[in-house]
């Protein structure tokens, strides 16, 4: 029974040392740079052991110098970053690393850049990231964390740099509006679900390619975003019809919703249109081919394989003067004859009009190296009708 009762106020003892050193270490008055040293033992700790290669960053942190000590030799020779002596950069090397992302992170308060990316981390994003007040950078893509993201991330509010890509990361999306200075988010390859919320203001790059969203495209989210270049929603299970305001985003050059289950498209004359490149493959889009997307002064590539497009291909995608030169329009059920521009010796165009319901697609011209449909499948798609 001593034994016992030796072993637990020894237990007791030792948690009451460690409160109170961690008390010191975030106290105003305590010393941040060993605060800094404390985050970086913790970081190093929750990482497995077996995973740290002997030629490796951080087999290099020996903590018996400190690592914002200039110059390095022989500890502390990469992965660290300091700045009047405390450590405002955290960027990895891709070998492996396996373990948890401590929460003691949040000590690292004059952090700039966490770059964890192409490792084996795992286990969820700690809530205490929010601490992290001087944030730019947030950098984990091609890792394994789970769990959803931890709302506190909105507050944030220094951070321009998202990329969360191609982890195991689940749940809705939490409202990242407040982060007015981030300029790239980049969620791709991962399980979230639901619909979109509002975006971040200032956004230029949104990508969340390849999650589990559904539901219609509405406009709220990108309500008031005028700097937004790039937009990449493909591999998702977005559906409905796409409204014209989609194409009428100021500053967007590039849409991707490829993959989805959208069953329709409504096109406005353009006005001071900047879009360059549409992918809206592998949708259930029905109905005729809009002329005025033809009509978008900079469109260089239009991609619309595999949908349910019908009728006859507008003369206006062949136009004199039109900035169109990559076009796909295979895997549809487009008839007549294809226009003869196209095919001109002087087009600039390349693609595919394949797999339609073409007549007079030139054997010759690499547009038409797909076949067409058996006229079987074309009489049943148009109702029995003979292609026209």
């Amino acid at each position: 029974m001593a034994n016992l009762c030796h072993h637990a106020s020894s237990k007791h003892r030792l948690t009451i040392i460690i409160f109170f050193i961690v008390i010191t270490l975030a106290a105003p008055g305590g010393s941040r740079s060993s605060a800094d040293v404390a985050a970086l033992r913790a970081f190093k700790s929750a990482i497995e052991p077996t995973s740290i290669p002997p030629n490796s960053c951080i087999a290099t942190w020996n903590f018996s110098t400190d690592p914002c000590t200039t110059p390095r030799t022989n500890y502390f020779t990469c992965g660290v970053t300091c700045s009047g002596g405390r450590i405002i950069q955290l960027t990895l090397d891709s070998q492996g690393y396996a373990g948890k992302l401590t929460p003691l992170i949040s000590y690292l308060t004059q952090l700039i850049t966490l770059d964890l990316a192409d490792n084996s981390f795992y286990g969820p994003i700690p809530a205490s990231i929010s601490s992290l007040s001087n944030l730019e950078s947030l950098i984990l893509r091609l890792n394994s964390f789970s769990g959803p993201i931890p709302p506190s991330i909105a507050a944030l509010k220094s951070l321009k740099y998202l990329d969360l890509s191609r982890n195991s990361l689940s749940g809705s999306m939490p409202s990242m509006n407040s982060l007015a200075g981030l300029t790239r988010l980049d969620l791709s390859f991962n399980r979230f679900t639901g619909s979109l919320h509002k975006l971040p203001p200032n956004v230029k790059e949104l990508a969340m390619k390849a999650n589990h969203l559904s539901g219609s495209l509405i406009k709220y989210p990108f309500k008031g975003l005028t700097r937004l270049m790039t937009l990449e929603l493909s591999e998702n299970s977005f559906d409905g019809t796409l409204d014209s305001w989609v194409f009428s985003i100021p500053s967007l050059q590039q849409i991707n919703l490829s993959n989805n289950s959208f069953t329709g498209i409504v096109i406005s004359k353009p006005s001071d249109s900047e879009l360059v490149a549409v992918d809206l493959s592998f949708n259930k889009i029905e109905g005729f081919l809009p002329t005025n997307l033809a009509d978008f002064p900079m469109l260089r590539s239009l991609v619309l394989s595999y949908n349910r497009f019908r009728g006859p291909i507008p003369w206006q995608y062949s136009k004199k003067g039109s900035s169109l030169q990559r076009i796909y329009l295979d895997g549809n059920f487009f008839n007549g004859s294809p226009p003869a521009e196209f095919f001109s010796r002087d087009s600039p165009i390349s693609g595919s009009l394949g797999d339609n319901c073409l007549r007079n697609c030139p054997n010759s011209s690499q547009l038409c190296l797909k076949l067409q449909k058996p006229a079987s499948i074309c009489r049943q798609a148009y109702g029995g009708k003979p292609r026209s």
